[in-house]
């Protein structure tokens, strides 16, 4: 969660769960779910030869960043967000490899999947977090909700090879702080009546909305623990940091967070993207590949009733500098042309020349088609696409993927294992 170097280890010691036994769980419903490490525990997995070496994830360009590290890099200091070329300087005989993104995806659908063949109440946080909500699944999985987190621990490492760490506390706010605390592959459990003794002892930068520049605030006013806000005036607090993060802090200092777990109720975006074997600098060819990658983004669309306004697409460049461009649509729209079209407008005119190493197109600001309607413009181009895309969607569904495709696309590519 990013300040978890700050929190207090040795408080996590009574509430960790060991050894099959663990803290009294009653009323503590939600779990916070966090994969140790993920994209380097990813990576270790397929290369079992890295276990015991330091992992380090991310661009390895001048420019390049750090997306993870394994706990054994972590020991040199390496650390998330941090420059490659430091993290080299930090740690030099670490393993750097650039990131797969389409494998950490693949592994998260099915981290996911778990999940929700528990509880349909799963909130994700990004591809290796999420909250939990078992109090109805309970009854049903005749378990506490430690016996779950217990058990989907087991289950995950066994399913995609990496572990996880859970929470369990009654609030969202206490879950995530107790699974940052039961890294790596634990599981901490606070209690109802435990709470404040958990939270009061944490640094004021474990409270959500606690940056650098909020917490020099409140140490210059000698509030350095989250017992020390709690303890605060509220007319004090809001004199140190104003009126709207005064209320939202004092309310977590008290272990007070109503939030629920909100399940993804609606896809927010439908997308594509492919890496090429070798870097390319030829136009022809990205908006080619353009083409391909719009027809799959809106066959998806349609196969899912949706349509969207705004097209974007992404381009990588060989040094792992990335770019993404949008433009919105006057009306939303699953047709694989129009998708092109704008993606292509996005490349010529928006991305600067260079060796292009990954390149793809995403639909966004979704709707459900049936609420849009058809489109009745003067223009009947759309409408004549549609159609066509409809006729070569029933081909496909008869004859296989193949079946039907644009004519430029019959000059094969180059050919990509993650395209």
């Amino acid at each position: 969660m990013g300040r978890s170097a700050s929190l207090l280890r040795g408080l996590a010691d009574s509430f960790r769960a060991v050894d099959g036994s663990w803290p009294d769980d009653t009323g503590c419903p939600i779990l916070h779910v966090d994969m140790d490490a993920f994209y380097a525990s990813v990576e270790t997995r397929e290369r079992p030869e890295l276990l015991r070496r330091p992992v380090v994830v991310g661009g390895i360009g001048p420019r390049g960043v750090v997306s993870s590290a394994n706990y054994l890099a972590r020991e040199y200091g390496v650390r998330s967000a941090m420059p490659t070329a430091r993290a080299r300087r930090l740690c030099p005989h670490a393993v750097f490899v650039p990131p797969n993104f389409g494998l950490y995806a693949e592994v998260s659908r099915a981290v996911m999947a778990i999940f929700r063949e528990i509880t349909p109440l799963v909130e994700p946080l990004s591809l290796d977090e999420a909250f939990l909500d078992v109090s109805g699944a309970l009854r049903r999985l005749r378990a506490t909700p430690a016996q779950v987190g217990a058990d989907l621990r087991g289950q995950v490492e066994r399913t995609v090879g990496a572990t996880c760490s859970v929470g369990v506390a009654a609030t969202k706010f206490v879950a995530k702080l107790a699974s940052a605390m039961g890294k790596p592959d634990g599981m901490v459990v606070v209690p109802v009546a435990r709470t404040v003794q958990f939270l009061h002892p944490l640094p004021v930068s474990a409270l959500w909305g606690v940056g650098s520049r909020t917490a020099e605030a409140l140490d210059r006013v000698g509030m350095r623990t989250v017992a020390d806000v709690a303890a605060a005036p509220l007319l004090r607090l809001r004199r140190v940091v104003g009126d709207a993060l005064a209320e939202h802090l004092s309310a977590l200092a008290r272990a007070e967070d109503p939030r629920p777990v909100v399940a993804e109720s609606a896809e927010k975006s439908v997308g594509a993207e492919r890496t090429f074997d070798v870097d390319h600098h030829d136009r022809a060819l990205l908006r080619r590949e353009l083409l391909r990658l719009a027809e799959r983004t809106a066959g998806s669309l349609r196969r899912r009733g949706l349509r969207g306004r705004t097209v974007s697409i992404k381009v990588r460049y060989g040094d792992f500098t990335t770019i993404t461009r949008s433009r919105t649509l006057p009306v939303a729209t699953d047709v694989g042309q129009e998708v092109f079209r704008a993606a292509s407008a996005l490349l010529d005119g928006h991305v600067p020349a260079g060796a292009v190493r990954l390149i793809g197109v995403r639909v966004e600001q979704l709707v459900v088609a049936s609420d849009v309607g058809e489109q009745l413009a003067l223009d009947a181009r759309e409408y004549g696409w549609r159609e066509a895309d409809r006729a070569a969607d029933s081909a496909r569904s008869r004859f296989g993927g193949g079946a039907v495709r644009p004519a430029s696309l019959l000059d094969p590519g180059p050919r990509s294992p993650s395209g």
